[in-house]
């Protein structure tokens, strides 16, 4: 059955319980989120769980029209509304043929995990990730360590809003116990620490915390868990390393306990936030570069990978140059960054917002966390005579302003970031803020740079109706607060679409 248009279906109705609600700006670039739990409040409901059957039925049938083997591994994060979506994606994909092997609450990379420990080609794990109660989405993928981006995205809303369902026999459910034990004892694989450390694990009550701690300590580390009680009503702030409510929580742990390093995991597992010793917080770009730097040493001339949200850094970095190391700008996403790395066959991809991507040797090629945290430590590890804030001492010096998200409606935002990208491009070698602009990078919005290596980001938000707003300054934070206060905001201020900001600088 085709999914009727949001605006025909009215929640606390028969049409409702029966009738399969799509929003169709769920499908995102590379994954999907739907609002769910809006019945009876002023935001309404994007999807209901007829629907979430219809999205199973729509991958089964693009699976096997893909070409690939019809089996999927399942999993789901620690949400009220997670089990039952996961239950209804279910019975659409064994409907549509698929033999499904439910790997129950799982981190999204225990699910890609899975793929390679189980033979399955195809994976589907039920997550809003980092988004705030209420949302719901699945992250996909058919081609381990792949997942989904837009092309094939752009195909299962073909195929899910036009209702083109292949129904196929076949199909079977089956459980599998045990899996969280084992990837646990994959991720720490031979690691045994040879330092003391002691290390803050928060996981903001998300699914995290039935996994990060026990890792840990497996490594060797001391760990001191906080907010690692599973709660899906996230008491205290939802859990996301890259806000600065988590991040000033972790960083006011480390002060009162000591400890060598904090490290923050979001809501299914995909990524990791870092504090140093000295209760500073370290954007996941720039611990990014301090593992290239370590990392080079080790494997020479190795290819690394970030997101246009990076730090400019990378370009400059003396200890990459002098080990031949190389670094490419690409698109923010984790499909992206992981397809990224992949096609140019790199040792790893970083992204600002916390996921990391490690090819062998150290990984499998798909964003986890705790093989992100593993990597920390291991770094830390072989620089014994050093802590987390003297190895940050060892960069460059930049002024990195966090991620800044004012609303703009799915509907409109690739148009405001469009029309942006085009007023950039003609002020290419005019002045900003006194500097010339020597660069403008558009495979993925706009990122300006200046003359002396500051620059200015405005990208769409790929899962949710924001924009996405970055700043960088070489010369000072009073410096980075101008690009924002004014260059970006009066810019993005002129068009009445762009509402108000997450947080700002």
């Amino acid at each position: 059955m085709m999914p009727k248009p949001l605006a025909d279906i009215q929640p606390n109705t028969l049409e409702f319980e029966i009738l399969p609600l799509v929003k169709p700006t769920g499908f995102r670039e590379y994954d999907a989120r739907w609002w769910f739990n809006g019945i009876g409040k002023e935001k309404a409901p994007e999807l209901n769980l007829t629907g979430v059957q219809a999205l199973g039925l729509g991958m089964a049938t693009l699976f096997h029209e893909l070409g690939v083997e019809p089996k999927v591994v399942t999993g789901h994060d620690f949400r009220s509304i997670s089990q039952p979506i996961k239950n209804a994606l279910i019975l659409g994909l064994v409907q549509g043929g698929c033999e499904v092997l439910d790997v129950g609450l799982a981190l999204s990379p225990m699910v890609y995990w899975s793929q390679f420990e189980l033979d399955v080609p195809c994976c589907a794990m039920v997550t809003a990730s980092h988004n705030e109660n209420g949302w719901t989405g699945v992250k996909m993928g058919a081609n381990r360590p792949l997942t989904f981006g837009p092309d094939e995205m752009g195909r299962l809303k073909e195929i899910v809003m036009g209702g083109d369902f292949q129904p196929r026999a076949g199909g079977a459910h089956h459980r599998v116990d045990g899996i969280r034990e084992k990837y646990i004892e994959a991720v720490v694989g031979d690691t045994k620490l040879t330092r003391p450390l002691k290390v803050v694990a928060a996981c903001g009550n998300g699914t995290a915390g039935a996994f990060a701690p026990d890792a840990l300590r497996m490594m060797g580390a001391e760990v001191i868990e906080m907010d690692c009680n599973l709660d899906m009503t996230f008491p205290k702030y939802n859990p996301n390393p890259e806000d600065s409510e988590m991040l000033h929580a972790m960083a006011e742990m480390v002060r009162e306990t000591g400890a060598d390093v904090a490290l923050g995991f979001d809501g299914d597992g995909d990524r990791c936030g870092v504090v140093d010793n000295t209760g500073e917080e370290i954007f996941a770009d720039k611990i990014g570069l301090m593992l290239a730097r370590d990392l080079s040493k080790i494997y020479p001339n190795a290819k690394f990978v970030v997101d246009v949200k990076s730090t400019g850094l990378y370009k400059t970095d003396p200890v990459l140059q002098e080990n031949g190391a190389t670094v490419d700008y690409y698109k923010t996403g984790h499909s992206y960054i992981k397809r990224r790395t992949t096609d140019l066959g790199a040792l790893a991809g970083f992204e600002k917002s916390g996921h990391f991507f490690f090819r062998e040797p150290i990984g499998l090629g798909y964003d986890d966390g705790l093989v992100a945290a593993k990597a920390v430590l291991e770094m830390l590890d072989r620089n014994p005579d050093k802590n987390m804030a003297d190895l940050k001492g060892e960069l460059g010096v930049a002024y990195t302003s966090l991620t800044m998200s004012p609303h703009c409606d799915d509907e409109t935002k690739y148009g405001i970031v469009d029309k942006m990208v085009e007023e950039y491009k003609s002020l290419n070698g005019t002045e900003i803020l006194g500097r010339k602009v020597v660069d403008v990078n558009t495979v993925n919005g706009a990122r300006v740079t200046l003359e002396d290596g500051s620059w200015v980001l405005v990208r769409a938000s790929s899962n949710k109706p924001e924009l996405v707003v970055v700043v960088e300054s070489m010369a000072s934070a009073d410096d980075m607060r101008d690009l924002f206060h004014k260059e970006v905001k009066p810019r993005l201020g002129k068009h009445p679409e762009v509402g108000a900001y997450n947080q700002e600088i």
